[in-house]
């Protein structure tokens, strides 16, 4: 559940994030564009919290 989650989320920020900025430079909205950076994003996001260690630290 929480892949779907992380997904739907990302999801909307990114075409959030595509749509205002294609609006500011005066191109044309693409569903696609913002499809695609959002499943790379999702991927990236689990590599990157597979990547960072789960447990305590000992002593610094």
């Amino acid at each position: 559940m929480r892949y779907f989650w992380t997904f739907f989320w990302t999801f909307l920020l990114v075409e959030m994030l595509t749509y205002v900025v294609t609006s500011m430079t005066g191109a044309h909205f693409d569903f696609m564009t913002g499809l695609i950076l959002a499943v790379g994003a999702t991927i990236l996001i689990f590599v990157v919290t597979l990547v960072i260690p789960n447990e305590p630290v000992e002593k610094h």
